[in-house]
């Protein structure tokens, strides 16, 4: 089951520090909670936990991606708050200059496929960005593994990006009308009881596999680059192993930066399609254009 596929790789010194003097209540935890559980699901498909996350042993207890993707939520905040460093408004430092060229960027991105009103979903959006950018470029440097080199981390961030947007179409529309765009437009009654049906079927199936196909897309590619950097570093030691991940390492940032930015804006083109200027918004805006100008 590729849902639960677990990776190989040979934990990082910090996963080993960790598991070393944590693993042992987790792995109580495990054996005594979470373990049965999964047995009795996964006993209906005639198959067992070990046999779909491996071995349980204090060693593993805390999965090398679970540490991985904390350690990145942590990096994302001390690196906005240096980016951050102390706001000027007269004499901006090069930190923050950095992140308003980013804020920009994004918030740009945000109006443009959401549109206006979508400025409200910018912390989510941007949360996605920048956590997903940390995470990708993890892999770059010594000690760490990206996190999104796991599928249960992407597939954890596409399912909060599926529910979230359902949940804004939800919230905006009501559940009935967020249910009705799936039927397409209106239609005459002969052809809306043969075609909206199908358009219908057709439409919940494509919004129910977005999780997979958002999370598979992320894993693979920072999975696929992780493993051509390892096997051509391999190729001829020790030379390879320290002039090619310099080589590929422009490649490396190239795809980082490219994998954040399809997640981002597949995420942001899910909830355009469910998000839509409020009337009172569009009455307010006409009200502000008609007003005669005062001196």
């Amino acid at each position: 089951m590729l849902l639960f596929a677990e990776e190989a790789h040979e934990a990082p010194l910090i996963v080993q520090f960790i598991n070393h003097y944590l693993g042992e209540p987790f792995y109580n935890f495990e054996m005594n909670v979470t373990k049965p559980l999964w047995d009795k699901f996964l006993g209906i498909f005639g198959s067992s936990a070990e046999g779909q996350f491996g071995p349980y042993t204090p060693e593993n207890a805390i999965p090398w991606y679970t540490i991985m993707f904390v350690i990145a939520c942590i990096l994302t905040v001390i690196i906005i708050s240096l980016l951050k460093g102390k706001l000027s408004e007269d004499d901006p430092k090069h930190g923050q200059l950095t992140l308003e060229a980013g804020f920009l960027a994004i918030k740009d991105l945000v109006v443009s496929v959401i549109g206006n009103h979508g400025f409200q979903y910018f912390p989510v959006v941007a949360t996605f960005a920048v956590l997903i950018l940390v995470s990708n470029l993890m892999g770059q440097f010594p000690l760490f593994l990206p996190p999104t080199g796991s599928v249960n981390v992407t597939y954890a961030l596409a399912l909060t990006s599926f529910i979230y947007y359902n949940y804004v179409g939800i919230h905006e529309n009501g559940l009935l009308k967020h249910l009705a765009h799936f039927a397409g437009p209106k239609l005459p009654l002969v052809m809306a009881i043969i075609i909206t049906p199908l358009i219908f079927s057709i439409e919940i199936i494509s919004n129910m596999i977005r999780p997979f196909t958002l999370g598979i897309r992320l894993f693979a590619n920072m999975f696929a680059d992780e493993q051509l950097a390892s096997q051509v570093a391999g190729l001829a030691p020790p030379y390879t192993q320290f002039l090619i991940p310099v080589l590929l390492l422009p490649l490396a940032f190239f795809v980082a930066f490219v994998q954040t930015l399809v997640f981002t804006l597949l995420s942001m083109i899910y909830i355009s399609e469910v998000s839509h200027p409020h009337e009172h918004d569009d009455h307010t805006v006409d009200h502000v254009e008609a007003a005669p100008a005062h001196a």
